[in-house]
């Protein structure tokens, strides 16, 4: 792979936020990860306010940082939520 091929160390974060959140949301759900597309709203796959709020703290747990409780209802795609866990996880990393 040339070095325009390789994916950015960011990209890399991205993605294995993206596959992290697809897996959880997936086991919530009960429901094979293939069939959770990234770009999906959330509540369209039946995720309830029970299971979002065991995400939030899930998300916490797993990357030391603190969420709203409203995530899934403010950033309601797991591109979008991968997008804000990235930045909150950048901005602890400059401040710690």
């Amino acid at each position: 792979m040339t070095t325009a091929q390789q994916p950015s160390a960011a990209t890399a974060e991205h993605q294995a936020v993206v596959d992290w959140l697809v897996e959880k949301v997936a086991f919530y759900l009960d429901v094979p990860a293939s069939g959770i597309a990234p770009d999906g709203k959330l509540v369209e796959y039946g995720l309830d306010s029970v299971y979002a709020l065991a995400l939030v703290g899930d998300i916490e747990d797993e990357y030391d940082i603190e969420v709203e409780a409203t995530l899934a209802w403010d950033h309601p795609t797991i591109e979008s939520i991968a997008g804000l866990v990235r930045e909150l996880v950048a901005g602890s990393r400059a401040d710690g």
